[in-house]
């Protein structure tokens, strides 16, 4: 048996959600990529505690659905092991659309938040497309082997970077959230700050509600 593997180009159409509007009064606009299991409507919940006039959220949606058992809830995952380089080509396509419809002034403050799997994306998609933000968020998530801190010379000196994790996080052991510290420092050298917490592998509403 003579067995290929071919690859096509085709057009694709995804969703993405949004919290509150964006206004005159916006003083800050959230891109935040969710972490696997999660669909972007849902993960919005843990931003409404924001200013909801000073605040607008963009959820992206990770294209790859599938069920979680057993209550059959749907979710989503961003990418595998498998063909990542063309999946990730495929999230650069969709974020920059996203960013071409809402046109994000270039006055206010932009955050871009990865949650556990999403921090992967968000941060490949702002080296890759040297995007200019004000703060980076890096949420319980692993630092992509394959950058350096040659990607990020173009963020200016006040971009913040937050490392968040919880101390008893069932996915970072020890020894992995000291690879990941030692990691963000080697990118960011003094401008990241390390926020740890007391929980598990949960998105911390408290830290998210202190970050404008």
């Amino acid at each position: 048996m003579n067995s290929n593997e071919k690859e096509i180009t085709y057009k694709t159409r995804n969703s993405y959600s949004t919290l509150n509007q964006l206004t005159e009064h916006t003083k800050t606009v959230w891109f935040v990529c969710h972490g696997m299991g999660y669909l972007s409507r849902y993960f919005l919940k843990y931003f409404k505690g924001l200013n909801v006039e000073e605040n607008y959220i963009i959820a992206p949606q990770a294209p790859s659905k599938y069920y979680i058992q057993p209550k059959m809830h749907v979710g989503a995952n961003w990418l595998t092991r498998d063909n990542t380089d063309t999946g990730m080509d495929n999230i650069l396509n969709y974020f920059d659309s996203i960013f071409e419809v809402e046109d994000i002034p270039t006055s206010v403050n932009l955050i871009i938040f990865g949650y556990s799997q999403g921090v992967s994306v968000a941060m490949r998609y702002i080296a890759k497309r040297q995007l200019k933000c004000n703060q980076l968020v890096i949420h319980s998530g692993g630092i992509p082997k394959e950058l350096t801190a040659k990607n990020f010379e173009y963020l200016s000196n006040s971009t913040e970077v937050k490392l968040i994790y919880g101390t008893e996080d069932e996915y970072l052991d020890e020894e992995r959230i000291l690879h990941e510290t030692k990691r963000s420092q080697e990118l960011f050298g003094d401008r990241v700050s390390i926020m740890p917490f007391n929980g598990k592998h949960v998105v911390n509403v408290d830290y998210i509600n202190n970050l404008v």
